[in-house]
């Protein structure tokens, strides 16, 4: 039986706080959170975003105090994340985003 929505968003947080936790292991890395949530009224990302669903968030990286949006600093995190069960938008050329894949979306 598929996982209801709910289900997927209850996960998808706590595997946030793991993401968290784990940047806090690496050295001079730190995150700010960005888009985590787009409310449907708003006109811009996909239709069927998974940020619109709960299941979607960008982060943003910091080095040593540096702002870094390339896929190579993020892979750490991406790693990670993918290792428990995420999808990393470096995969697709946008490193800042970590999603739990819902309806054939990553």
């Amino acid at each position: 039986m598929a996982q209801k929505l709910s289900e997927k968003q209850a996960k998808f947080s706590s595997m946030v706080g793991k993401l968290l936790g784990f940047v806090d292991t690496l050295p001079g890395y730190s995150v700010t959170l960005g888009d985590a949530y787009r409310d449907p009224r708003v006109t811009y990302g996909h239709k069927k975003s998974l940020h619109r669903q709960r299941l979607a968030i960008d982060l943003n990286l910091f080095i040593d105090g540096t702002y870094r949006t390339e896929g190579a600093a993020h892979l750490p995190l991406g790693l990670y994340w993918e290792s428990i069960g995420g999808s990393w938008g470096g995969r697709f050329d946008d490193a800042n985003h970590y999603s739990l894949a819902h309806g054939g979306m990553k």
